[in-house]
């Protein structure tokens, strides 16, 4: 009796027939970067050391070690109220009638610390639990602006400048119950999808409070080095004229911040260091992009089209957007 041993699957031919080694795994690429970096260690070291790369390199490494401790701060308070607080709570904490419960919405995000990273599943948990998605929204958009993580980086960030931290509550504030309030008068439920339950409900409390902290620190922290890395070339790089041409012009340097703000997709408790070292433009053009950046950007738009849908992020956004950058002109007109 002669047995045959079956043949594997098509789709798993190719793990049979490829040698064993043949796969590129990441310990192999690091080493080989780590080769390639010896080997022109000489051209980098002339690199590093030109007057252009030691400026770089000046306000890189300031507003990154200002800003992580605040970012790190903050992740872990989000992780905490997005594990342990149950969403019940803030169902039980908000008034029944939606016109009462934006403002109340609002003030919680002062209370209550959390990355924009966090606030968006902590909507959706809202929604899913019957919180009206107007003061859901509301909360969405000012949690990561005023909470207290936030305002203290803000005024490390502009020492002997409480205007501005006051100014950054105000407008933050106020565009979110305004965008609460619009929703609550125009918003239809058939352009808001129902968010889906979130993979970490699933787990046990302590899985997934560390891996809410670990998503929330390489994502976070990823668009933090971006935002540092932005500063430091429009610093070094840019030609100064260039940025004084656009600071000069107050119409421009407002819309150029709002617009690098939704770009650089940086985290709320970091974006204070990178607007400060943004000296060239006025208060009011920062407070634009300190205002804007939490409540729409790049990773968030795409954050909102998967928990809300395409339809609620393609109207949401760009009126948002619109808001804050008027409600900035306006408050910093008033209050810088």
């Amino acid at each position: 009796m002669t047995i045959t041993k079956a043949a594997p699957p098509r789709g798993d031919r190719r793990d049979v027939d490829e040698p064993r080694g043949s796969r590129v795994d990441s310990s192999l690429v690091l080493i080989m970067l780590l080769l390639v970096v010896v080997a022109l260690q000489g051209p980098i070291r002339e690199a590093v050391s030109t007057p252009v790369m030691q400026s770089w390199m000046t306000v890189f490494v300031a507003v990154v070690v200002q800003a992580l401790p605040f970012l790190v701060l903050g992740v872990l308070l989000s992780a905490v109220i997005a594990v342990f607080v149950p969403a019940s709570f803030f169902a039980r904490a908000l008034p029944k009638r939606p016109a009462l419960a934006v403002p109340v919405a609002g003030m919680g995000g002062a209370v209550l610390p959390g990355c924009e990273c966090a606030s968006v599943p902590v909507a959706g948990a809202l929604v899913r639990r019957g919180v009206a998605p107007a003061a859901a929204f509301t909360f969405l958009l000012s949690a990561p602006a005023i909470n207290p993580i936030v305002l203290t980086a803000t005024a490390v960030a502009f020492p002997g400048k409480p205007e501005m931290v006051l100014a950054r509550f105000v407008a933050s504030l106020l565009v979110a119950c305004a965008m609460g309030w619009l929703w609550q008068r125009l918003g239809r439920t058939d352009w808001l999808r129902p968010p889906a339950r979130p993979e970490s409900e699933g787990l046990g409390k302590g899985a997934a409070f560390w891996g809410s902290v670990r998503h929330d620190v390489m994502h976070a922290g990823g668009f933090l080095v971006i935002g540092a890395m932005a500063a430091a070339t429009l610093k070094a790089v840019v030609p100064a004229s260039w940025l004084q041409a656009t600071a000069d012009n107050p119409v421009l340097a407002v819309l150029a911040l709002a617009v690098l703000a939704v770009l650089l997709s940086i985290c709320s408790e970091a974006d204070a260091f990178v607007a400060a070292s943004l000296s060239q433009f006025s208060l009011t053009a920062r407070l634009a992009f300190l205002v804007v950046g939490p409540m729409i950007d790049l990773k968030l738009f795409a954050m909102q089209v998967g928990t809300f849908g395409r339809g609620f992020a393609l109207r949401f956004a760009p009126v948002t957007f619109a808001l804050g950058v008027l409600v900035s002109v306006l408050v910093g007109a008033v209050l810088l």
